[in-house]
């Protein structure tokens, strides 16, 4: 069919082309981010690795089960996302420790512990957060998940194992070709000063007044999604510049009725004959309830042979002895009448996916004038239900179990009960804000033209579950690499104000910059021409954008300083058990001071431990 044809060639060149733009924006951006051209290089290496990697899980998961057209992009959009991000902490980690004066075996050690412990429970974070599509088997989205959930373990492995062999061979040469040298630039080292130090220090200063304002931008950036309305996406969905888009236009327009919607009617019974006298009876008025529902245009069945024939005489005509029947009337009854189904076809002027088709629909349904068989409705419009329905039905169970398996996941690398659901409550205020900017983007058709002319028009069901699942792992992912540095400056120094505004100046760089590469590879997939996909990458750049400027930089600070010590609190029974999965930073036994009453309390106690990490500099075990 032409229409599945320019769906399969179009997914196909959006994502060539959001390859053949991501790639070199990503290189220049790791450039700036490294100031070098040989470190900026290892990122994006790994990351077309992974992407191969992934693709070739793919096509492995193939031989199993369907996998969707869909699931390429979303390979190489995750893909090359989230292992640029491990890559780029890994780096960045390995290159700081060389620049102590380490060894390059030293740094390495350093890095794993540090920047590897980080990568790995984010990647379970991410890899949790995008399992959520399996969630919806018989869909394409649970390949989606799987595929998914395959890149991302593997761009965790690459970052586990290539990439520090990698580094251990080329040790300090990481830094051969750095732009600094030539600019004469001097990096900060300094994690006491700086722009993310000194913006996270004045937002602490003032934590409710900065935010109060932020959260209520936030809120109200998510109103939009209030108006949701979903509804499968058909072939509005393919830019109006394609000739199989252009030849359905035109058959709508100039050849009336060719837009009806129409609805199979299916009257099925559980044993017999369907025509008994009884049962045509049934039917028959069956056929004239539907006729009656408002904005049906017309029915047809086999009780329209002829307007004059009444009830009486199709009874006699289908109750007759089959050798009677007249052969047209028995081609009509081979085409509409099953063993135990009797099939009416009734149509709309009402567009499929319209409120009106979808009363139609429901009103069919709540018909109960039927004795002994049930009433089946099908076509586009009862899809578009189910559909919808089936999603809905299954969200909570899906978000709940993510929620807790993400909590326990950063409960295991915190060993706090609160920072958690910090994380999880700030999540959901990106995704509200992203979800509100969908909608008011490609719903309600605000910027179409400026994004490529596409047609607005109600989101696809899955696209909510697609962007939720994505943007939920991702933001973890920032979280985990952020609150991982502020955990370890905390229990260097157990100063939870410090430990922030120095987790922020140490990780503050790398995450803006790991975000600009994320946005750039979304904004890549934003260029699609295929409504689904133009979609997911722009709600994903702005969720991204959304979380690492305002969230990250703004909200995190805010939170955490009111908060206080109580973001590393946990009742002690679940501190003995974080204690013996052995998952503390450093190797350190981090009981906390809300645990014995004061910082200083604790940090006297913890004092030799914080001697032979030499407070901040190098790590020895």
């Amino acid at each position: 069919m032409p229409i599945n044809q320019a769906f399969n060639t179009t997914l196909e060149s959006d994502l060539q082309r959001a390859e053949y733009v991501s790639l070199p924006i990503t290189l220049l951006l790791l450039i700036v981010i490294f100031a070098g051209v040989m470190a900026a290089g290892l990122p994006l290496g790994v990351g077309i690795l992974t992407i191969v990697g992934g693709l070739g899980g793919m096509f492995f998961l193939n031989r199993f089960t369907d996998v969707s057209q869909y699931a390429a992009n979303i390979v190489t959009l995750i893909g090359l996302g989230v292992s640029i991000d491990y890559s780029l902490f890994v780096v960045n980690r390995f290159r700081d420790e060389l620049a102590k004066g380490a060894t390059r075996e030293d740094a390495i050690a350093t890095t794993m512990a540090t920047a590897g412990r980080a990568i790995t429970f984010s990647g379970l974070t991410a890899a949790v957060g995008i399992s959520a599509m399996l969630f919806y088997q018989g869909t394409f989205m649970a390949s989606m998940g799987a595929a998914g959930a395959l890149v991302i373990a593997v761009a965790v492995l690459y970052g586990l194992t290539f990439l520090p062999a990698l580094l251990s061979v080329m040790g300090p040469s990481v830094n051969r070709w750095r732009l600094s040298s030539v600019l004469r630039l001097k990096p900060n080292t300094d994690p006491n000063r700086g722009f993310w130090h000194a913006l996270a220090t004045w937002v602490m200063r003032r934590p409710v007044v900065v935010l109060i304002p932020t959260v209520a931008f936030l809120v109200t950036a998510s109103t939009p999604f209030l108006q949701l309305r979903m509804a499968n996406g058909d072939v509005d969905m393919l830019p109006p510049r394609l000739e199989a888009r252009q030849g359905y236009d035109r058959l709508i327009a100039d050849f009336p009725g060719q837009d009806q919607t129409n609805f199979s009617i299916v009257v099925r019974y559980s044993d017999g004959t369907p025509l008994t006298a009884s049962r045509i009876a049934d039917q028959y008025a069956l056929e004239q309830r539907i006729a009656a529902i408002p904005g049906v245009l017309r029915t047809n069945s086999i009780y329209d042979l002829d307007p004059k024939l009444g009830l009486a005489d199709y009874q006699q005509l289908y109750t007759a002895d089959p050798s009677s029947i007249p052969d047209p009337v028995r081609q009509l009854l081979a085409s509409r009448v099953g063993k135990h189904i009797v099939l009416i076809n009734a149509s709309s002027s009402a567009t499929a996916s319209s409120d009106a088709a979808r009363d139609i629909v429901k009103a069919m349904r709540a018909d109960e004038g039927v004795s002994g068989g049930e009433v089946l409705v099908g076509g586009q419009t009862a899809v578009d239900i189910d559909v919808i329905k089936f999603i809905v039905d299954r969200t909570p169970l899906a978000v709940g179990i993510v929620v807790l398996v993400t909590y326990l996941l950063l409960f295991l690398q915190t060993g706090s009960v609160v920072l958690p659901l910090k994380a999880v409550l700030l999540n959901f205020l990106s995704i509200g804000a992203s979800f509100g900017a969908l909608v008011y983007i490609f719903q309600q058709g605000h910027f179409a033209n400026l994004l490529g002319g596409f047609t607005p028009q109600s989101l696809d069901p899955s696209i909510p579950v697609i962007l939720f699942s994505i943007v939920f792992g991702l933001s973890m992912d920032y979280e985990v690499l952020l609150v991982s540095r502020i955990h370890e400056e905390y229990v260097r120094t157990g100063d939870n104000t410090a430990a922030v505004a120095r987790g922020l100046e140490r990780t503050g760089r790398l995450i803006t910059g790991a975000a600009a590469i994320m946005f750039a590879v979304f904004m890549a997939f934003g260029l699609a021409e295929v409504v689904i996909i133009k979609a997911i990458g722009i709600g994903l750049a702005i969720a991204v954008a959304i979380d690492a400027t305002i969230v990250r930089s703004l909200v995190v600070p805010a939170v955490m300083r009111l908060l206080g010590d109580i973001n590393w609190w946990a009742p002690e029974p679940l501190r003995r058990l974080h204690r013996w999965f052995g998952l503390s930073d450093l190797g350190v036994d981090e009981r906390g001071p809300a645990l014995n009453g004061s910082t200083d309390a604790w940090v006297a106690e913890a004092q030799p431990v914080l001697v032979e990490a030499k407070v901040g500099d190098e790590v020895s075990r």
